[in-house]
């Protein structure tokens, strides 16, 4: 990769870096360290060093106006103008090229192998940047409307989760749940992460309870990448885990099968997108057709079925039966 491009790599990593409202005021060697691990995939400053760190701010600063300050009192940068980023200056026509060939390329490989996970991304990069000649006019967005999501909290601990995950190394860290909101000490070994409905989760061995266990990035504080690693193999095995559930909820219960009744539109709706792959439909009805899947029955679950309203009647087993009548019944007198 040319110097030229590596700048403007460095410069994009720089700018995320100025924006995370999660980790404010990064220090030079903070900067150095994001930008290292993005484009090599190290942190030791082999590749980069603080004077190239320098002269990018400088140069962003020079080439784009960047308001990028220093604050004596938190020892680290920032933008003076909270709105400003790099990511809305105009591409050049060699630049939107250059995407453009890039989604081009990606979409060939979309439904093959790890990329299936990503085809939906992908189609939507693909959509933006061929609409039109500059995938940042802003014109766009008055005739085309893409879903937007906000950013997660606890998303920029994904390259160090990550880094653990290659290198089975041991990490540290807070937790605090929604049930009791009080941050404990934890020390596991990262496996997996999975991404559910715009939110990452840390599938983990935890060193403590001898098993895996799932833990959301947005409750994790004061991660701490150790020097210690676990080499001993972990039986897990993702496919697996995950093969009989909705959601990030697994393992926890047997699967169980699921009967219900779906009317003629709701049933349409999951017959485009099954609610899980073992979903069939086992009967056809006048009004409505009769459905199972086999999975845990989960909190994920249970928000899915009741997110179809009356459109929705679980057949079996008898307690999900029970439990779901039981939530309908409170909100009906919720509404009185």
């Amino acid at each position: 990769m040319s110097k030229i491009k590596n700048a403007q790599l460095r410069y994009r990593v720089i700018d995320r870096c100025l924006r995370n409202s999660a980790r404010t005021f990064p220090s030079k060697d903070d900067l150095r360290k994001a930008c290292e691990e993005a484009l090599y995939g190290s942190t030791g400053g082999s590749d980069i060093c603080d004077s190239t760190i320098e002269k990018d701010m400088f140069a962003m600063r020079e080439e784009f106006d960047a308001p990028i300050k220093y604050s004596k009192v938190h020892k680290g940068y920032f933008y003076d103008d909270p709105e400003f980023s790099i990511e809305k200056i105009p591409l050049s026509e060699d630049d939107i090229d250059a995407i453009k060939f890039a989604t081009k390329t990606l979409m060939q490989f979309k439904d093959l192998g790890i990329f299936k996970n990503f085809g939906y991304a992908i189609g939507k990069i693909f959509d933006r940047v061929h609409i039109t000649d500059n995938p940042l006019d802003s014109a766009v967005d008055k005739f085309v409307q893409f879903e937007t999501v906000s950013e997660t909290p606890g998303s920029e601990l994904l390259p160090v989760l990550l880094k653990a995950i290659k290198d089975k190394s041991i990490v540290t860290f807070d937790y605090a749940s929604y049930a009791t909101e009080k941050a404990k000490a934890r020390k596991v070994l990262p496996l997996l992460l999975k991404e559910y409905r715009n939110r990452w989760y840390l599938i983990c061995f935890a060193m403590d309870k001898g098993k895996v266990i799932t833990f959301g990035l947005d409750r994790i504080k004061n991660l701490v990448l150790t020097k210690e690693h676990h080499y001993k193999p972990v039986d897990f095995d993702p496919d697996h885990y995950f093969k009989h559930s909705i959601g990030i909820t697994a393992n926890e219960t047997e699967p169980e099968e699921i009967h219900f009744k779906m009317d003629k539109v709701g049933s349409k709706y999951i017959e485009s997108q099954p609610l899980h792959a073992s979903q069939r439909l086992v009967k056809e009805g006048a009004n409505r057709n009769t459905f199972e899947l086999k999975v845990i029955v989960s909190e994920e679950l249970k928000r899915t079925i009741l997110s179809y309203g009356a459109q929705i009647e679980v057949i079996k087993p008898k307690a999900l039966r029970s439990e779901i009548q039981s939530i309908a019944n409170a909100m009906q007198e919720t509404y009185l």
